[in-house]
């Protein structure tokens, strides 16, 4: 037998034979090789493309045929209809319409898929043809189903007429009509929902209709309203649907119809039907609370749905009509029923999350009124917003342990979710409830702790502190006078339990910045913060809490910070938390010691690090294996943790309004850093680590992070290991070069190139990773995008900070000219990124730097050239904004120069693209060289240039670019 896969390499037009399709159809669907499935596949889509489809997709729609033949037949026709209608004579579109007609009622009876896809094939040909080749169309598909005969029975005929109306709207969303006719078929659908209404109408209200047809019905006019049609047109429609709720066979489709019905943009204006359509929302609460009781979530989730449909579409044109605000109110209550409705949420109820954003939206509406009338609705809608929260909090409660123990860890993380949703919604909340609504909380905490007669549940405490710390947590609570009170409330809880105790640690995480105006409070909370680090379950929590509470509040933490470190470090030996969190400790605890003294500084931090140390000398000895290597990057980590937060020249970060440090700055104190004298103590044992280590990149990443993050906190500071580390630097990169090596000395470069001490080592340093680079390019670059990326990002900073650098006899400033020519043409984007920035930063210099003013003189024609290829074609259109910068720089310093390497470079016939005319390319050079100032129109020329050359330009492709 002939393959398929045969078949697509000939491309003989009589290969597309109905015999030859049927073949590749059966392989597609019951060949065992993946490879002849993927050929059959390729090959049908070409068939169906091709002239000889209008022969074979006839016959295979005969009904001797299986259905996945007929399918593929009924496919290609609606291929050929909607896509290549231009093929089609003007004089065959009756033909055409007439076979599509009589083929939809001999399958009207047979199979639904193949009867669905003639359909679209008639929905199409309708779209293209329509409002003048074909008008009336809609009214003609009604006649031509409604006339008795063919043999076919009336119920299946009045099905298939429904699945070609429910089938045209959708064909219309989906259409590649261009936007002209996009327009004027919207408007001649929209008039031929006149004939479609009143059948929909008739059939849904025949006490005789079987029930797939009523279903029909509704999904029909579901597709319609998406068209926009009138609502006060299909009211008749949408009540009916709300009549069907009640068949439990018909209800889904029917909340289908409705939401579908008054969610439309276009429905707000029809404000007498809206009217109309709250008491039939009204009336679905019996059915609801039924729903509720008999535990039927799908019911409860329908209802909900419309109910939140209306309320979240049309609040503004509701609210607005005062004389009904009564009907407005009982459905924002019967929302608030939907949001409260009883049972966890996602076990017991997934709809009360359909709510939340409802209240969003009514809050906004409500807070958008001028202020008079924004009083009167706020004397409505507070007292609803206050037990709105209630509800929420009630919600957000846990279940029983027992209950909780039995969820998987799916509907777990969905209830966090969800309840972080209720964060956000309390949070939004408050804008409107203001400081009452801290008050209102505060009392119910208080009743809740203080009242001996009755056995509180934590989940009830853990609620209320939830909503506590949503709101404290991104509002500024500093004025609030409850939060005192809340402070001393705490220590009250008795905490026997895991998500109690988080979200205490939580809560006073999220007060942080309050206890640093309020310092005389922390001796109440910082034991259980203590306390809690101690506890493995409960390590998130405490540790972020601690690193809030050492960041805000430093400056009052030195009568603690004995304690702080003990605790810190005995947590830290017995190994109770995972990396990160130990991480984030090491942040916490350099935070706390940048305010200490000096010697104390020095004091705890040998008493922190000595046992690290002692465990990388012993490790430093070991032979390498895949266990050391984890506990040595451990350790450098925590070591780097550490140092990116011990800050003591700083005192402070600014405060929130970008005003100045607080009084208590004061200058560093004399002598060098605390950081820098570690790291001179330890820097012959991270020596001799990375002797061994030289070949893991994870290791020499861990080495170059400790120095680059003290670098970063330090700044000058860091002065006095400059030389060592240049030292260090140059030994590592020669030995083996690896990415990280060239950042941390292009932060080196960024900090000291410019300081006459330090600017020997640098410039060594500096030197010596460009050669050892250059050898590195000449073995072949591809496998080191990373060193690439990094090699061009240093470059372009030494260009930048230090340009004296590129005056150096022993720098061959041809060769990484060169090296950034071919790094233009990797395919890895943010290395093309970094490789543009560094041309951009060497332009400029043509004028000051003479060894670089020679290079682009003699090769910036390769330069243009590689732009050229990559704006062509050659690299991805996500850089065309880099490539432009590239040749916006060129404009600006090498005019001259640049219009006869354009005209050079775009002489050979195919470049860049072959898709490009000599016309294109001449205009294309010159409306580069005209902009030498607008930076915004060169980029817009590289857009459009680069979509010629790629065949996209005026497509889909180019509106979404």
């Amino acid at each position: 037998m002939e393959t398929p896969g045969r078949i697509a390499t000939t491309q003989d037009a009589l290969d597309f034979t109905v015999e030859n399709v049927e073949k590749a159809l059966h392989q597609l669907y019951y060949d065992p090789n993946i490879e002849n499935k993927n050929l059959a596949q390729k090959w049908l889509m070409q068939a169906q493309v091709s002239p000889q489809a209008w022969q074979f997709c006839w016959a295979l729609l005969s009904p001797d045929k299986v259905p996945e033949i007929q399918y593929f037949g009924a496919s290609a026709l609606h291929t050929k209809i909607s896509r290549y209608w231009s093929d089609i004579p003007t004089d065959q579109y009756e033909s055409l319409k007439s076979q599509l007609f009589s083929q939809i009622a001999c399958f009207s009876s047979g199979s639904k898929m193949v009867l669905t896809r003639l359909c679209v094939a008639l929905a199409s040909l309708a779209l293209n043809t329509m409002p003048e080749a074909w008008p009336g169309a809609v009214a003609e598909m009604v006649r031509v189903f409604q006339e008795e005969g063919g043999g076919v029975d009336g119920r299946a005929r009045c099905l298939a007429l429904l699945e070609l109306l429910t089938v045209l709207p959708e064909e219309f969303q989906t259409s590649r009509l261009p936007q002209y006719r996009k327009g004027q078929v919207r408007g001649a659908l929209g008039r031929e929902w006149g004939s479609v209404c009143p059948l929909l109408q008739q059939l849904l209200r025949r006490a005789d209709s079987p029930g797939a047809v009523k279903a029909r019905v509704l999904r029909c006019l579901s597709s319609w309203v998406l068209l926009d049609v009138p609502l006060n047109e299909s009211e008749g429609l949408v009540h009916d649907c709300f009549s069907a709720l009640s068949d439990p066979e018909l209800f889904d489709t029917a909340v289908e119809a409705v939401v579908n019905a008054i969610s439309q943009p276009d429905s707000q204006r029809y404000v007498n039907t809206l009217l109309k359509l709250v008491p039939r929302v009204l009336a679905l609460q019996d059915q609801l609370r039924e729903a509720v009781q008999n535990g039927d979530m799908e019911t409860c989730h329908g209802i909900c749905r419309i109910a939140v449909t209306l309320g979240e579409n049309h609040s503004r044109t509701l609210l607005e009509q005062v004389d009904h605000w009564q009907s407005f109110l009982a459905l924002v209550n019967m929302i608030m029923f939907c949001t409260g409705i009883p049972g966890h949420y996602p076990v017991n109820e997934t709809t009360s999350s359909l709510t939340l954003t409802f209240w969003y939206t009514l809050q906004d509406e409500i807070m958008s009124f001028e202020s008079d009338k924004q009083a009167v609705y706020l004397q409505v809608y507070r007292p609803v917003y206050f037990q709105l929260v209630d509800v929420l909090l009630h919600k957000a409660q846990f279940p029983s342990d027992q209950e909780y123990a039995s969820w998987s860890s799916d509907e777990k993380e969905q209830f966090r979710i969800y309840r972080v949703d209720i964060s956000d919604t309390l949070m939004y909340v408050y804008e409107m409830l203001g400081a009452e609504l801290l008050s209102n909380l505060y009392d119910k905490l208080g009743r809740l702790l203080t009242n001996t007669e009755q056995p509180t549940s934590w989940q009830h405490t853990e609620a209320l502190l939830y909503g506590f710390q949503s709101i404290a947590e991104t509002i500024d609570v500093n004025y609030s006078d409850v939060i005192p009170g809340l402070i001393g409330l705490i220590p009250r809880i008795s905490i026997n339990n895991v998500q109690l105790a988080d979200t205490v640690m939580f809560t006073i995480g999220a007060l942080a910045e309050w206890l640093a105006d309020h310092p005389v409070m922390l001796s109440s909370v910082l034991p259980l913060v203590l306390q809690a680090l101690g506890n493995p379950d409960l390590s998130v929590s405490s540790v972020s809490t601690l690193k809030k509470i050492c960041r805000e509040c430093k400056y009052d933490l030195p009568p603690y910070a004995t304690n702080i470190v003990a605790v810190s470090q005995e947590v830290l030996i017995k190994q109770i938390h995972k990396t990160s969190q130990c991480m984030w400790l090491m942040q916490a605890l350099g935070f706390l010691l940048s305010a200490l003294p000096v010697e104390d500084i020095l004091r705890n931090l040998h008493s922190l690090i000595t046992p690290y140390i002692q465990q990388l000398e012993k490790l430093a000895d070991e032979t390498p294996n895949p266990s050391n290597k984890l506990a040595i990057i451990h350790i450098l980590g925590l070591l780097s943790n550490l140092f990116t937060t011990l800050d003591i020249s700083k005192q402070d970060d600014e405060s929130a309004d970008g005003s100045a440090p607080p009084v208590k700055a004061t200058p560093p104190p004399p002598g060098p850093n605390p950081v820098v004298v570690v790291l001179q103590q330890v820097f012959a044992l991270i020596q001799k680590v990375l002797s061994k280590w030289l070949n893991d990149s994870q290791v020499v990443e861990a080495v170059c992070a400790i120095f680059e993050k003290s670098v970063k906190t330090l700044l000058h500071d860091f002065a006095p290991m400059v030389s060592q580390l240049s030292e260090m630097l140059g030994q590592m990169y020669s030995t083996i070069p690896q990415a990280s090596a060239l950042d941390l000395t292009r932060q080196m470069v960024h900090i000291f190139a410019s300081e006459t001490d330090h600017f020997p080592p640098i410039k060594a340093l500096f030197e010596l990773v460009t050669s050892v680079t250059l050898s590195v390019f000449q073995q072949g670059p591809r496998d080191h995008p990373d060193i690439v990326d990094s090699f061009m990002q240093l470059q372009a900073q030494a260009l930048k900070r230090k340009p004296d650098l590129f005056l150096s006899e022993s720098l061959d400033v041809k060769a990484v000219f060169h090296c950034g020519i071919l790094s233009l043409k990797f395919p890895e984007a943010p290395t093309v990124k970094s490789t543009c920035l560094f041309f951009t930063e060497l332009l400029p210099h043509c004028s000051d730097v003479p060894p670089l003013a020679r290079v682009v003189q003699e090769d910036g024609k390769l330069l243009v050239q590689a732009v050229l290829e990559g704006i062509g074609g050659g690299a991805s259109r996500s850089l065309m904004d880099q490539f432009a910068e590239v040749l916006f720089s060129l404009n600006k310093h090498c005019f001259s120069l640049l219009a006869v390497w354009l005209k050079e470079a775009l002489q050979p016939p195919g470049f860049p693209s072959s898709r490009i005319t000599t016309e294109q390319k001449d205009n294309f050079s010159q409306q580069i060289l005209r902009e030498r100032v607008n930076k915004r129109r060169v980029k817009d020329i590289v857009k459009e240039f680069t979509l010629l050359c790629r065949g996209l330009h005026g497509t889909e492709y180019a509106a979404e670019y």
